[in-house]
């Protein structure tokens, strides 16, 4: 196995981190915007407002998303688990 060959593989694994992760963290990270711009309009300084619509909202992404990201993980796995007689150098 050389250098590329690992160099491509961790290259394919951080890109499919990325992709997976972004729908959950895009949905928290707009959920924490809203939130915040409601407690700022409000003035209500409640540290606890935010955990409880993220922990929902993020819940619901995993859902809505947790079908595709698994699909998405399996067949990476499948095919690096397929690939290995020649990644071992068989």
């Amino acid at each position: 196995m050389t250098v590329d060959a690992v160099m491509d593989i961790t290259k394919q694994a951080l890109f499919l981190i990325i992709k997976v992760s972004l729908p959950v963290l895009l949905v928290s990270l707009c959920v924490g915007l809203a939130v915040s711009i409601f407690q700022t309009v409000t003035s209500i300084q409640e540290q606890t407002l935010t955990f409880v619509p993220k922990i929902v909202c993020v819940f619901l992404s995993l859902v809505l998303f947790g079908n595709w990201m698994m699909t998405s993980l399996v067949e990476f796995m499948t095919t690096l688990w397929t690939n290995f007689g020649m990644y071992a150098g068989g």
